[in-house]
This record gives structure tokens, C-alpha cells and sequence, in this order.
């Protein structure tokens, strides 16, 4: 079994803790966290070893998993890469792009493993689409959700937006020609809605719309391809595709069918529904468990750390483009 600990034990931090204790593969040694009164509560709820210093944490296991807040990820990653420990570390991956290029560095010298927490890669509607997402030209993103303070110390782009980024940058896999972005600081000092709009070299556009002051919640992704359309609603865990083809028969005789009639002396095309199995699953759980595998068969965990950096690089740019066209309206 791995020994594994985790680091922070605030409310995802607790959600982590739970789901550890649910894999086998997992020894869950024990935890850490800077709050002395939280530690002691979660010691208590979930009769788990509370460590007084990382350091003492960081000798008792092979594995850690850093859900901390972000400007602490690289401190803490860091420390425990310098002592061959493989690393789970939640998104973002560290507080800036000058902190992640030193974290990868650090990474690969050490030949560790590192994952990084882009949950939604696992989120069960978009495993249920992925197959059938080929090549989209057009993406487009809602995450919306209803006013929280918590997490309002940093742009709605970091919070909210990066997940998005990494889905959309995992499906493209394509080189960035361009990015436009604008945003407003509505409720607190950083931006708190923002839109993006990034074209890549094969021609593919995604229009990205992140925002923390909506008065329902929204996580949907739409793509766009030939002759067809995913929707992926990550929030209420659905998956639709609508394809466009020749009719199956030839001519179709099923007079409910849905035909498009392109013109032009063109064939019709029918229109097919297909709504994806659906499997109920525990993302975090799921995520967690594909980094054991990762572990024990010496395989390329499924979020690398380069995959964390390349979507904290695409915020970044997104956000320097906000914060240009928030200083032209001083």
C-alpha cells in the first residue's frame, strides 16, 4: 500500500480525506494543517493523525496530496519533491507561471510522480461525451455560479475559468495563434466576470465565459464539429450528442425521422440523438485513484503536471489581456 497525506484540511481538503479513506491501494497516515483549532476539530471528527510540521508528514509517507491554498502549493510541493515524494496537487497548480516552471523543473529532476487536481477531466457527464468529441471548431463555455466570498481573493479566471481552459486545451491539442479577454471587477478588487476568446492554428475557436456573480449556477461546454454537436452539462452530470448523417437505410422511412435539407441538389441528411451513459462516480475519488494507478504501474498520470502549467500559462495570458483592458477605463 502507498502511505499517503494530505496537506490542508479545509472543506475540499476534508472531501479529499474522505475519499482517500475509500481506496484501498491508500494507508492514509495523516494530515496537516496551519490552523492549529482545525486541525484538532478534523482530529477529532475523522479520528486521523493531525502532524504538527509538514516536515514531519513528509517523512511518514510516499505519497501527498497539497490542497492548500494555491500560494502555498509551491512551498509545499516543493518540499515534498525535494524528499522523492510523488505529488497530487489541487488546481491551480501553483500561484504563477514563474513558480510553475521552477515546480517542473524540480518534478522532472526528481523523477516523481505529480498529477494535478483539473477535476472536471473525471466529471462523469464529459468521460460519458469524450468519445465522441473529433476535432471541434467551435467550443463554448458557461461556468457560472452565484456569489461565494470565499475564493474572491483571486481573479474569476483562476477560480472559476482555468477548469474550462484545461478541458478545452486536452480536446484541441493544438498551438494558441491568439487570445482576446475582457472582464470586470463587480463585486470584489479582481475580476469577477470575464469572457475569452482563444483561436488556435487548426482554425478552432473557444469562446470561454467565467462568472462568480450569476444568479444560478452553470457549467456547461458546447462543441462544435462536422456534422455534429456534444453538449456536456458538468453540473448536472448529462451528456448530449446530435449528429448529422446520411439516413442508416438509404432513404429513410420513418416518418418521425428528422431530416435537414441542405440544398443545393445535396442529400438530406438525419438528425440522430444519442444521450451517453452516464456512470455514477465520484470525480475527486476518481481522480485520486487514477493517481495510485499512476503510482504503482509506472504509467503518465492522466492530469501531468505540464498540463496543470500549460492551463495556469492560458489564465495567465487571459487575465494580463483583462487587466489591460480594465486599466483603459481609468
Amino acid at each position: 500500500m502507498l502511505k499517503i497525506g494530505v496537506l490542508g484540511a479545509g472543506h475540499l481538503g476534508k472531501i479529499h480525506l474522505n475519499c482517500i479513506r475509500s481506496i484501498s491501494g491508500y494507508d492514509l497516515v495523516g494530515f496537516y494543517d496551519a490552523d492549529p483549532l482545525t486541525a484538532h476539530a478534523v482530529q477529532e471528527e475523522y479520528s486521523i493523525k493531525a502532524f504538527e510540521a509538514i516536515d514531519q508528514l513528509l517523512d511518514a509517507v510516499d505519497v501527498v496530496d497539497i490542497v492548500t491554498p494555491t500560494v502555498s502549493h509551491f512551498d509545499c510541493a516543493s518540499k515534498a519533491i525535494r524528499r522523492s515524494k510523488h505529488v497530487f496537487i489541487e488546481k491551480p497548480v501553483v500561484a504563477s507561471p514563474q513558480e510553475a516552471k521552477r515546480l517542473v523543473s524540480l518534478a522532472h529532476e526528481a523523477h516523481v510522480k505529480v498529477q494535478v487536481g483539473h477535476v472536471e477531466r473525471f466529471n462523469p457527464a464529459f468521460l460519458a461525451a469524450e468519445p465522441w468529441i473529433h476535432h471541434p471548431m467551435f467550443i463554448e463555455t458557461h461556468r457560472l455560479a452565484q456569489f461565494n466570498p470565499r475564493g474572491t481573493d483571486v481573479p474569476v479566471i483562476l477560480d472559476l475559468m482555468i477548469h474550462d481552459i484545461d478541458i478545452v486545451l486536452h480536446v484541441v491539442q493544438q498551438n494558441i495563434r491568439k487570445i482576446n479577454a475582457s472582464g470586470v471587477p463587480v463585486i470584489s478588487d479582481t475580476a469577477d466576470i470575464a469572457n475569452a476568446r482563444i483561436e488556435f492554428d487548426n482554425g478552432c475557436v473557444a469562446n470561454l465565459t467565467a462568472s462568480r456573480i450569476s444568479m444560478k449556477n452553470m457549467r456547461k461546454t458546447r462543441f462544435f464539429q462536422r456534422d455534429a454537436y456534444v453538449a456536456v452539462d458538468f453540473l448536472n452530470k448529462k451528456a448530449e450528442v446530435i449528429r448529422m448523417q446520411d439516413p442508416q437505410n438509404g432513404a429513410s422511412d420513418d416518418p418521425y425521422a428528422l431530416l435537414f435539407d441542405a440544398g443545393n441538389g445535396k442529400n438530406p441528411k438525419q438528425v440522430y440523438f444519442e444521450n451517453p451513459e452516464v456512470k455514477p462516480l465520484n470525480a475527486i475519488q476518481t481522480e485520486l485513484e487514477s493517481f495510485y494507478s499512476a503510482i504503482i504501474n509506472n504509467t503518465q498520470p492522466p492530469v501531468t503536471i505540464d498540463d496543470g502549467v500549460a492551463a495556469l500559462d492560458v489564465a495567465y495570458q487571459i487575465l494580463d489581456k483583462v487587466n489591460f483592458s480594465l486599466g483603459h477605463l481609468k
